[in-house]
């Protein structure tokens, strides 16, 4: 029996002080819902939507998630490079402490002013805010470094040994965060990690067992049922509520009709987590002592849900409170 297929994955440096870019203007990202890149870079067209990836800062990781969509943008861009002629290239370091302020890493030429130009390059921007789950130093810097295909890389965008970074996270005890990364990825990449076929459309029927399908009708049928309302904190805009299953999708691979409740993002994290339950003898909120801290939570506390809740869905959360409160 051979083993289930790895999917691509990614070590991406996130923006700020330690993401260097000597040779151009530097780049947009927010750690926790995009990242960007351009043509200029390695590895820019390897990244796919379906990879999961984990975003760190050069000293440790912030968070873990999955490739949700990828947009791309034709632009102009101000690049800088090497003023040595016979040199000219892109990889020049600014340096905070010495002077000239620049050196080029090719052919070690110091100056204090690169030569510049505008060139024509695609921009790429990954969403990957919805599978989107923080583990703030859970991993440092020289241990993700060991964990890459090249541990010596001093690329931005550097190839993840996917099963030796799922061991690390485990031997942290970040299971939970992996399960959700998992739960969430779009079905490609849920099939690679259960050893499942996936059916193309092709003139080989092939079984699909386990499969996440479905989740835009299940959200859809979310959205129809209880309008724009998150069931813990009232009404919020559609864009920020999330198809949060009652139970867990990854070990049942199907949705049920009374199966979920509409939640804002940052709540179905909680939830997910068991920090936010639902007492099944009285129906209202419970916040774990964690969550307590935290005015826009603590507040929750003991208050009824904002939904009507269907005798399945009451079963449901029943399970969940067994799961984090029994």
């Amino acid at each position: 029996m051979t083993d289930a297929p790895q999917p691509n994955a990614w070590l991406l440096m996130a923006v700020g002080d330690n993401r260097q870019h000597g040779g151009n203007a530097g780049y947009d990202d927010q750690a926790d819902v995009y990242y960007t890149w351009d043509s200029t870079v390695s590895n820019y067209a390897n990244v796919k939507v379906g990879d999961p990836v984990a975003i760190w800062d050069k000293e440790r990781l912030l968070g873990i998630s999955v490739v949700e969509a990828i947009e791309t943008t034709v632009k102009e861009k101000m690049l800088f490079r090497c003023p040595q002629p016979e040199c000219g290239r892109a990889g020049i370091k600014e340096r905070r402490t010495k002077h000239p302020r620049f050196r080029c890493q090719e052919c070690g030429l110091e100056f204090d002013e690169p030569s510049t130009e505008v060139a024509t390059v695609t921009e790429y921007r990954s969403r990957h805010d919805a599978a989107w789950t923080s583990l703030d130093n859970v991993l440092g810097g020289e241990q993700l470094r060991s964990l890459c295909d090249s541990p010596k890389s001093q690329l931005s965008m550097r190839s993840l040994n996917w099963a030796a970074f799922r061991d690390a996270l485990e031997d942290r005890g970040a299971e939970r965060a992996l399960s959700r990364v998992l739960g969430r990825a779009p079905d490609y990449f849920f099939a690679q990690q259960h050893g499942v076929q996936i059916e193309f459309p092709s003139g080989h029927a092939q079984a699909v067992v386990r499969v996440r399908r479905g989740q835009r009708s299940f959200r859809d049928h979310l959205l129809n049922r209880y309008g724009g309302r998150c069931a813990f904190t009232g009404t919020a805009p559609d864009r920020v509520l999330e198809a949060g299953h009652l139970y867990s999708y990854a070990e049942l691979g199907e949705h049920h009709k009374h199966g979920g409740l509409l939640l804002r993002r940052d709540v179905h994290r909680l939830f997910d987590d068991g920090w936010l339950a639902v007492n099944p003898s009285t129906l209202r909120v419970d916040v774990s002592t964690s969550l307590a801290k935290f005015p826009q939570y603590a507040r929750l506390d003991e208050q009824p849900l904002h939904v009507n809740l269907h005798d399945r869905q009451v079963e449901w959360l029943d399970k969940h409170w067994e799961e984090h409160r029994a």
